[in-house]
């Protein structure tokens, strides 16, 4: 005799249903653990490499790491983009971008200046750019993104030299800037002269984070085959007195 009373179908869907759902939820986290662990392991990497030809890799960077590179040009005046919205150590500021023209090369490559915390809730001073050529060196990395477009106004419809955004956009950036930019942008290497932070590790959420959200998931699949069997058991019939 089987321990189990008949289920019904909705019964047998609806557990079914749960359990390849939680089960899905819980093998993403992982991959969003081992997605984590890769950027940490080239960001890592990057740190002690040494510097490349940017020329070489420009237009066609490796995808399985971050390359630090040397360039020599100019910053483009009156073109500053503003992320904003940004944490770095518990506080709230700003991430500056500024188009870069390298010597020799047509393109421009966007630079993150680094990040700037808000004074009393608003945008810190800029200080100006240097003027002329000039040397930078840092990581070419791939840029934030676009992410999820809520808010802000498109870049043509802001005038002045300094530009908020809620995303980076190359494309949209480059078409305001009238030159194409390079498919990458550059994290400038630390500066103790500048008021800057740039401190790269990426500020994202742990591995060890998704392993744990991971375990939770699993944790209710198997939960939802407990519960199923516990509601489908059969009940022993009471023995006479």
């Amino acid at each position: 005799m089987s321990f189990l009373r008949r289920p019904t179908w909705f019964a047998v869907a609806l557990t079914v249903v749960g359990v390849l759902a939680f089960a899905r939820l819980g093998v993403w986290q992982l991959d969003r653990a081992d997605e984590k662990d890769e950027l940490l392991r080239r960001y890592a990497a990057s740190a002690a490499a040494a510097v490349e030809d940017f020329g070489m890799i420009a237009e066609a960077p490796p995808v399985d790491r971050y390359p630090r590179v040397a360039l020599r040009g100019q910053f483009v005046p009156g073109h500053t983009y503003i992320l904003d919205d940004q944490t770095h150590a518990g506080q709230v500021g700003i991430h500056v971008y500024v188009p870069f023209s390298p010597h020799g090369l047509v393109p421009y490559v966007l630079v993150d200046l680094g990040f700037l915390a808000k004074e009393s809730g608003a945008n810190p001073r800029l200080p100006p750019l240097p003027k002329g050529e000039t040397s930078i060196r840092g990581l070419y990395v791939p840029s934030p993104g676009v992410g999820v477009r809520l808010g802000g106004n498109r870049l043509p419809e802001q005038h002045g030299a300094e530009k908020s955004m809620v995303y980076v956009d190359l494309k949209e950036i480059g078409a305001d800037v009238g030159r194409a930019l390079y498919p990458r942008v550059l994290l400038l290497d630390a500066d103790p002269a500048s008021i800057y932070t740039r401190e790269w590790t990426p500020g994202f959420m742990p591995p060890a984070r998704h392993r744990a959200y991971a375990f939770q998931w699993f944790t209710f699949a198997l939960a939802a085959v407990v519960i199923f069997v516990l509601l489908h058991r059969q009940r022993r019939p009471k023995r006479p007195e």
